[in-house]
């Protein structure tokens, strides 16, 4: 089977800095992949380039068996969604008014439906009618997943299944909104769409993901399950972090501890 979106040879540069470095990676549909890696090795960037939005100085980016600079703006928008870490709204809009943009300019009440299904799944209901800017910080990220949730579903009714792009979903979220964001994007998985998603919690990422990216300095440093690619050696190589990798018993799901890890650098020193 063809994947449905895939790095090929893709070279990333800002001004003369190398961002990344020939990575090659394909992705199917129904897949959840988690991309994990320390600050600056190239997350972000590679997350920028598979939504079209950065272009790569050499390789190319192909979604459903075309280069991404075939589609239009609007032909993209249409197969893909994109949650960024840092979304600013500068005008009063509220609530429900950023849910809606993610249906571009349609306006029925199939639209209306969705919006309310999509608000109602983060929990915010209650606060369509809020001014974003007075919500705090996971409350307004909880609105923009919604909004991507809502093109998703406007484009899986044109298109069938598409890709959704998140980089850190749960990053200003309480344990139980990021549970409820792991499920919402499992849910999503289930019905056929690939999820991409940036994840600094290694714990989180070995929950939601079957597949992990770790990437170091621009380059593709392993890729596997999570219990393949979450292991001390690789934390050692990658994250310069002395600790040991547990499982959880009943699923095998590998863990790390905070209170045991140790900079690697420190650890020889007494």
């Amino acid at each position: 089977m063809s994947p449905l979106l895939e790095a090929q040879s893709i070279s990333v540069q800002a001004r003369r800095k190398t961002l990344l470095a020939d990575v090659n990676l394909s992705f199917a549909a129904g897949e959840i992949v988690a991309l994990v890696g320390p600050n600056g090795a190239g997350k972000t960037t590679l997350l920028r380039a598979l939504s079209g939005e950065v272009q790569p100085v050499s390789g190319q980016v192909r979604l459903q068996g075309r280069e991404l600079a075939a589609y239009t703006p609007r032909a993209l928008a249409g197969r893909r969604a994109v949650l960024s870490q840092r979304v600013g709204v500068a005008f009063p809009f509220t609530v429900a008014d950023i849910v809606r943009l993610g249906a571009g300019e349609e306006r029925r009440a199939r639209i209306e439906a969705l919006v309310d299904a999509a608000l109602a799944e983060v929990e915010l209901m209650d606060f369509a009618d809020r001014v974003i800017s007075t919500l705090s910080g996971g409350e307004q990220q909880r609105a923009h997943f919604a909004r991507v949730l809502v093109q998703l579903a406007r484009a899986e009714a044109s298109f069938g299944p598409g890709v959704l792009l998140l980089d850190e979903p749960t990053a200003a979220l309480d344990l139980r909104h990021q549970l409820g964001v792991l499920n919402s994007i499992k849910r999503r998985a289930s019905r056929g769409t690939l999820v991409v998603a940036i994840l600094h919690d290694l714990n989180l990422a070995a929950l939601l993901a079957e597949r992990i990216v770790v990437l170091d300095r621009g380059h593709i440093d392993c890729d596997g399950t999570p219990r393949q690619t979450i292991n001390s050696e690789m934390l050692r190589r990658v994250f310069d972090i002395e600790t040991s990798v547990s499982n959880i018993p009943a699923s095998g799901v590998p863990f790390v501890l905070p209170q045991e890890m140790t900079a690697a650098k420190w650890s020889n020193v007494s």
